[in-house]
């Protein structure tokens, strides 16, 4: 199979057919073998029975549905795991990617051999307040901290070759940075191609502004696990070291000069210094400990499942 479309989605039966028929030209004008994995998650509004009508009409729909709301990212590496094609190309439900963009994605992959392709949307059709700005600053930030030069790490469309998605774990909220994922996990080509954006349909947004303070809570806690997810100890160890001799100084110098140049002064726990060295110390303490439990979890992890699966379609 050569393309597999991962399509998650939430409440959007409105815009299913239009996607489909629009995704089903392009592949066969195309004479691509592909398929499409819509994965529900956790829709009221009747998305699944329109994703089970698909799927008997066309046998290259298949669906996966979630028994509630566990999230994109969860949905994605649902679809991920059951997606079969050389190259898998993920998009949102709400028309607001252009399938027209799959073949030249698809180039990118087989024949300039590129791991990742990141879409970047340059021209937006949403909200320059609510949207635009904070996007930018987001993006900005994302740049800075993972190293990779992209100017777009939220658009829903991308391609990735099958290797790829399938020796990553994409969790919590990281569905933003599966390339700085990707990157981690030793996939270095990765590229970005300007794609065609457009506005919602169909519906309202099902996100709000508290995704770009979620994305950057995401985007420290990925740094960090880049930077010492495998080695906690670098960073808890040499902190609590440091920490510990701090303590560790401060009561030398309390006991240098209460035995020998302050003899008969104030008691040492009447002194501030007494309970610096004593709340540095314990922190050294804590801080190594913490590095070392971390150290003994990393080598003992194994992957759990984050998400119930209710019902399933060819999958």
């Amino acid at each position: 199979m050569q393309i597999s479309i991962v399509i998650p989605l939430l409440n959007e039966q409105e815009s299913l057919q239009e996607l489909h028929d629009w995704i089903a030209r392009v592949m066969q004008s195309n004479h691509f073998s592909y398929e499409i994995v819509f994965i529900d998650d956790g829709s009221t509004d009747g998305s699944w029975q329109t994703i089970e009508q698909l799927s008997k009409a066309n046998q290259n729909v298949k669906g996966i549905k979630f028994l509630r709301n566990y999230g994109k990212s969860q949905a994605l590496h649902a679809g991920f795991r059951a997606a079969q094609g050389d190259v898998v190309i993920t998009m949102d439900a709400d028309l607001q990617d252009n399938p027209e963009e799959i073949p030249e994605l698809y180039q990118l992959i087989k024949e300039e051999g590129n791991h990742v392709v990141s879409g970047w949307k340059k021209k937006r059709y949403d909200s320059v307040i609510t949207k635009n700005i904070p996007s930018k600053l987001f993006n900005w930030a994302a740049r800075r901290t993972s190293g990779l030069k992209l100017h777009d790490f939220n658009c829903g469309l991308k391609a990735y070759k099958n290797d790829v998605i399938k020796s990553i774990e994409v969790s919590g909220d990281m569905h933003r940075y599966i390339p700085v994922l990707a990157k981690n996990a030793g996939f270095s080509k990765i590229t970005e191609k300007v794609v065609k954006h457009q506005a919602r349909k169909y519906g309202t947004t099902k996100f709000g502004m508290e995704r770009f303070i979620n994305g950057f809570l995401d985007l420290i806690t990925i740094w960090f696990v880049s930077k010492f997810g495998r080695q906690p100890m670098h960073l808890f160890g040499a902190l609590g070291v440091l920490m510990f001799f701090i303590g560790f100084g401060f009561s030398i110098y309390l006991g240098i000069d209460k035995l020998y140049i302050n003899k008969t002064g104030r008691l040492i726990t009447d002194r501030p210094e007494f309970y610096i060295a004593l709340t540095a110390m314990l922190l050294g303490t804590q801080l190594f400990l913490a590095g070392f439990l971390g150290e003994i979890i990393v080598r003992s992890k194994k992957s759990d499942s984050r998400y119930t699966v209710s019902d399933k379609i060819n999958v």
